[in-house]
């Protein structure tokens, strides 16, 4: 089974965003893709407050689909709408940005969200890369401070902080690496041989990213075919399932 680990939906016109469910699942179909996390791009409540419902009804009719709720931790009421998207939602996971947020991973209002997280055994999803807030450095701020949460970096570190990525990764047993949008196979092989390829997800981004272009780097990199099991399902399928339980 192939799950990708990194997809998004949302209807934003106002930002030039439409991202429509279809548009995720045409792009699975035509990879191979069988399963897939997706989140919105804006962050609850911010912009709009309706967004977790919006995703949650689209992961409710599409069983291939396990949604991560994307929550901005400045505002009062975010730990209430996390736990809401985890417990009653059924919501899998956490996502968080730095770059629309403006918060720091190791700032209190973030590790306030990543505890409710940790608690409930879902994984935190971080976007990682050139950006302030965004770096794999500061982000192991976050993965120290809870070292029960399962931390993922998207994007490996995107296109300048690979090596830190993995680097953290190396350090950090409860760190992993997304695959999505970072332009390296050598580096994916290297992840995969100094963190473990229990610890590497594969991602796409989709439909931003066509999940065929990722699922082709993934194949270049070179694993073993017990490697190329855990990378492209096998990972991301313990860390959901323990997040159902």
């Amino acid at each position: 089974m192939i799950v990708d680990f990194h997809t998004h939906v949302d209807d934003v016109p106002a930002l030039g965003w439409h991202l429509p469910v279809d548009a995720v699942l045409a792009q699975l179909d035509e990879a191979g893709i069988h399963r897939a996390v997706v989140m919105t791009i804006v962050d609850a409540p911010a912009i709009r407050r309706d967004a977790l419902d919006v995703l949650a009804a689209a992961c409710s009719a599409n069983e291939r689909l396990y949604g991560f709720a994307r929550v901005h931790p400045w505002y009062d009421d975010a730990p209430a709408m996390l736990e809401h998207a985890l417990d009653e939602l059924g919501f899998r996971g956490l996502k968080l940005h730095g770059v629309s947020t403006l918060a720091h991973p190791g700032e209190e209002p973030v590790l306030r969200l990543v505890r409710i997280a940790a608690d409930r055994g879902v994984p935190v999803m971080f976007h990682s890369g050139d950006d302030p807030f965004t770096t794999p450095l500061e982000l192991a701020d976050a993965a120290r401070a809870v070292p029960d949460a399962a931390i993922v970096l998207a994007h490996t570190g995107g296109y300048g902080h690979t090596e830190d990525a993995i680097a953290v990764a190396e350090r950090l047993p409860n760190v992993y690496l997304d695959t999505s949008a970072m332009p390296y196979p050598g580096a994916l092989a290297a992840a995969v041989r100094r963190v473990g390829a229990e610890r590497v997800l594969f991602a796409s981004d989709a439909p931003g990213c066509p999940a065929t272009l990722e699922l082709a780097k993934i194949r270049l990199a070179g694993l073993t075919d017990e490697e190329l099991k855990l990378v492209l399902g096998g990972n991301a399928m313990r860390l959901l399932e323990k997040a159902a339980t």
